[in-house]
């Protein structure tokens, strides 16, 4: 169905549909109002009296916007398809169904390592399917107030997904989490009655339309709801808190749907926030996130949390070219949406796998990962390719970024490319990780299932696939999307793409250095001034003792330690969100 949309987009065609009955609105209230009662139920029952406030603010709020406003809330479109949203819809169902295709295998493995815990499989899969649902319904909707429902969906969803495992670790992180998420909610609905009372529209292409004016204190609402839900700085930590949810849940929270619903929102009204203060003020929220956290990201030796802050800071670059709103920062940013998509969500699902082989998330342990396990070495391989190195998409995405902003904002360029040389950094030296082999490897990769090396090897082609699609891609649904915001659309030149093309080429051999490691490879001792042993991995010391050497990574923590970068960059954000409430009063 997602591809079947996609096609029905092709060259510029948008579809509009009204799908509008009395009932269809008294079955969202009457679902969103159980919703409600559920998620109080459980913060009276943990004791959560914020969580408790939130929800029952924004049920009175919707609930007196729908009766007692004496505004009647009909669109006259609820649903809508255009390029964009296609181009979500083919993420959501292709990424997500292969990340619900590797969690039968991950699941039952899952289920071998935690034998404590009571098998609730079928509840895990129930709420992967609710949540994938809930982000088409996002992505479709061109009501407002739909799609708040569907948008609250998501956050109760990743509430239980969070904390499925049920420990003290997992309900607190959970927690922490919808706390967050409910706070962007309540900023929706606010929107939603701001809108209502001034504009008299609850509908996503009519605010496009009307005044910037009228406009721009309801869009930058819904952007404060978009960064939460991005989990931008200064909330990102619940996003490094969903760390402890089963390998799929991360990466269908930090790759291919949660996370991407909060920047698909405010790149939606980018156009809106071209040339504003508020525009401005979002993009550098989103250059802030973007450099704080890729340099923190140097320091992590833990792969998941170097991963979520890797996903954070992307998501960051993309906030910054909602925030300039340019056509040029919007092709961008859509590039990043679908290179990042792929590449992060095939990275999460590997070190999973990896993780229940090596019983370790740490980077230090993936040490000669291509021997051992070569295939799970070479999908990383290709993922990690994927987010820095070119042709692959996400560094054509950071070079169209720099582009934009050469013109725009010359500081945000500074700060993108500082961003950039520690996302280098990082991706690097775990790659050499992997790469380094001393001693012969212990096969640890034949007992991966099916279900999982098939969902990884498909995600692994896509991301080389799509680049070759790259351009493809982008005359047929970037282009026509942008072309009906801006009149005019943006591409790269042809000799760019034949470059790019020629390159990708080479890089399809990356994968043939993996195919005879575990048949005719010779291991030697590194030279260590003469002092080998016969026994690889140790050396004689100056008193003949045999000992052990190893190859560490520079964590260059010293100057880049999460406990000396994250506050100041959580102080930044909070002194621009607090002068974007200044300029909403202004305004």
């Amino acid at each position: 169905m997602s591809l079947f949309c996609a096609y029905g987009t092709l060259h510029g065609n948008s579809f509009y549909f009204s799908a509008y009955s009395s009932w269809a609105s008294i079955l969202i209230f009457v679902l969103e109002a159980l919703l409600s009662l559920y998620i109080v139920t459980l913060g009276i029952k943990h004791q959560r009296p914020l969580v408790v406030g939130l929800v029952l603010a924004q049920f009175i709020a919707i609930t007196y916007l729908e009766f007692f406003s004496g505004h009647h809330l009909e669109a006259k479109y609820n649903f809508f398809i255009d390029q964009f949203s296609a181009i979500m819809a083919l993420i959501i169902g292709i990424i997500g169904t292969l990340i619900c295709v590797f969690a039968i295998g991950y699941m039952q493995d899952f289920k071998h390592h935690h034998e404590e815990q009571p098998d609730r499989r079928p509840f895990f899969f129930f709420l992967l399917f609710v949540f994938l649902s809930a982000m088409f319904g996002i992505v479709f909707s061109n009501n407002l107030v739909w799609l708040y429902f569907f948008w609250e969906v998501t956050t109760a969803c990743s509430f239980l997904l969070i904390g499925y495992t049920r420990t003290e670790e997992a309900t607190r992180n959970a927690f922490r989490a919808i706390e967050v998420n409910l706070i962007g909610g309540l900023c929706f609905v606010i929107a939603l009655g701001i809108l209502i009372y001034s504009t008299g529209t609850i509908e996503i292409n009519k605010l496009l339309t009307i005044s910037k004016a009228a406009a721009i204190i309801p869009v930058a609402l819904l952007s404060i709801a978009g960064l939460t839900k991005s989990a931008q700085l200064p909330v990102c930590d619940w996003l490094l808190g969903a760390m402890v949810a089963p390998t799929p849940v991360s990466a269908l929270l930090h790759s291919s749907t949660m996370v991407k619903a909060g920047v698909y929102l405010v790149l939606r009204f980018a156009s809106v926030l071209q040339g504003t203060l508020m525009g401005s003020t979002i993009a550098m929220i989103g250059a802030v996130t973007f450099l704080f956290t890729s340099l923190i990201a140097i320091t992590e030796n833990n792969a998941k949390r170097l991963l979520a802050y890797s996903t954070i800071a992307n998501l960051g670059l993309v906030i910054l070219c909602a925030g300039i709103g340019s056509a040029q920062a919007v092709w961008a940013g859509i590039l990043l949406i679908i290179f990042h998509a792929l590449a992060k969500g095939l990275l999460f699902l590997c070190v999973g796998t990896v993780e229940h082989r090596k019983h370790s998330r740490e980077i230090e342990m993936m040490e000669g990962l291509i021997t051992s396990m070569p295939g799970l070495a070479t999908f990383m391989l290709i993922g990690m390719a994927g987010m820095f190195l070119a042709p692959f998409g996400m560094l054509i995405s950071k070079w169209a970024v720099l582009k934009a902003l050469v013109d725009v904002n010359p500081l945000l360029s500074v700060i993108v490319a500082f961003g950039g040389a520690a996302n280098l950094f990082f991706w690097v030296k775990w790659m050499g990780k992997l790469l380094l082999a001393i001693t012969p490897p212990v096969g640890q990769e034949k007992d991966v299932s099916r279900e999982e090396f098939v969902s990884l090897g498909i995600l692994a082609v896509l991301t080389v696939l799509i680049c070759a699609l790259f351009p493809l891609i982008s005359s047929c649904y970037i282009e026509p999307y942008l072309y009906s915001l801006y009149d005019k659309s943006v591409s790269m030149s042809n000799g760019n793409i034949i470059i790019m093309l020629i390159m990708l080429g080479l890089i399809l051999l990356f994968p043939l250095i993996s195919i005879n490691f575990d048949r005719s490879t010779k291991y030697v001792a590194p030279y260590l001034g003469g002092a080998n042993t016969d026994t690889p991995g140790t050396f004689k010391d100056s008193l003949g003792n045999n000992r052990p050497f190893a190859m560490k990574n520079y964590l260059l923590d010293e100057f880049f330690a999460e406990k000396k970068l994250y506050p100041i960059g959580v102080g930044l954000t909070w002194i621009l969100l607090i002068i974007m409430f200044v300029l909403l009063f202004i305004k």
